[in-house]
């Protein structure tokens, strides 16, 4: 860890290539990856970690919202960038000017992307959603035909994809999913019936590439693999991931408290000895959820500290009475190994009755992102990254 500030979350660019490197042994060379890097990369850093996931081979990139796209855009990343969130009429010019490509289920937004396009001389490129089941976005399978062929006469666009999306891909029972990927494929189809060319396909998540399910098609969309962790507990482990991200601080003061000693707001913890308190600058502000308060630990010179007391907005406070030699300056590992000790996002999630992605996303904005290869900091992807920009439309399988 760097001495620059309170605290940092360091990003391992090799951990990162390793985890699309196992996405590419799983899906073959004629399979294209659309890394999505939505929520700020799952918190990582959607800038570097987009220019990396290029500069190892993904085909593109995806985000939820325009804002995240034109960020890509800004940071100089040229690669295709699908908007999966959909969009608003009002958001059509912005789609366009950014070179985006957006997923869409709606004729008016449609009509605003062929207008916008047409005002720039341009084709953009939308992907249509179909809700085979999810029951979120989308046409409805007896919907996608007619609404194809009225999209597919839009001046200004040209359908480069469908997609849908699977509601319980980790579920071990994966009946559920292949009805979907049965309605999906038959909607797919009925497009291509009517005449209209479809390049690509893409319906596969992190669930479904980790669990070997093959519904690959011609792209897939992998997330929270890329960053290290499984969807879910309950799925086998068979591709072996590293996690991408470490948090760590620095002890700001140790204190020898007396026996008795009330520790943080509302009194919660009351020391039963002769103390050492290791106050460190991090807290719930940072990301570290305030129901861990008197139920979690850090690491601490190779050993778990509980940390006592209620977490405050900017800072925690542990117990390091039985950890001999710790004093100020000390590295303390939030999210991470150190030793032989690990606290994984897994562990966080278990805790909190929730899952890894929201663990990645509270790393709040104020933690600084380090990037490093292995032990090396690094220049992640360069000062730009990607090819030049062409439609996900225009390379058929």
């Amino acid at each position: 860890m760097t001495k620059a500030g309170a605290s940092q979350a360091i990003i391992d660019l090799d951990a990162l290539a390793h985890n699309l490197a196992a996405v590419r042994a799983q899906v073959g060379k004629q399979v294209d990856i659309l890394a999505v890097v939505k929520a700020d990369a799952y918190g990582h850093g959607a800038v570097a970690v987009g220019r990396e996931l290029i500069r190892q081979g993904a085909f593109g990139l995806g985000v939820a919202r325009v804002e995240e796209g034109l960020e890509l855009r800004e940071g100089g990343i040229q690669a295709p960038i699908l908007v999966l969130g959909g969009i608003f009429p009002e958001q059509a010019p912005q789609v366009v000017a950014g070179d985006l490509e957006a997923v869409v289920w709606s004729l008016p937004v449609v009509r605003a992307l062929g207008l916008a396009a047409r005002a720039k001389g341009k084709r953009s490129p939308i992907h249509i959603k179909v809700d085979t089941g999810m029951g979120r976005l989308g046409l409805l399978p007896d919907q996608v035909g007619p609404a194809a062929l009225e999209m597919a006469r839009e001046a200004g666009v040209e359908i480069a994809g469908i997609l849908t999306h699977f509601a319980s891909a980790d579920d071990p029972d994966k009946s559920y999913t292949e009805h979907q990927v049965e309605v999906f494929r038959k909607a797919a189809d009925e497009i291509r019936e009517r005449g209209i060319a479809v390049p690509r396909r893409h319906a596969a998540n992190s669930a479904i590439l980790l669990d070997g399910f093959q519904a690959y098609f011609e792209m897939v969309r992998p997330g929270i693999m890329l960053y290290g962790s499984y969807p879910s507990p309950q799925m086998v482990r068979r591709v072996s991931l590293r996690p991408v991200m470490t948090w760590k601080t620095r002890v700001l003061q140790v204190q020898e408290m007396p026996a008795g000693s009330f520790i943080s707001y509302g009194r919660t913890f009351r020391t039963e000895r002769p103390s050492r308190i290791a106050t460190l600058p991090v807290g719930y502000a940072d990301g570290l959820n305030r129901l861990l308060s008197n139920c979690w630990s850090v690491l601490v010179r190779g050993q778990k500290a509980p940390l006592i007391g209620r977490v405050c907005m900017d800072l925690i406070m542990v117990d390091v009475t039985d950890i001999p030699g710790v004093q100020v300056e000390d590295e303390v590992v939030l999210l991470g190994r150190q030793g032989d000790q690990e606290i994984s996002a897994e562990d966080w999630a278990l805790a909190l009755k929730t899952i890894p992605y929201e663990i990645y996303c509270w790393v709040s904005k104020r933690v600084p992102r380090v990037y490093c290869r292995g032990t090396a900091l690094a220049e992640p992807g360069g000062a730009r990254s990607g090819r030049r920009r062409a439609s996900t439309g225009a390379r058929g399988k």
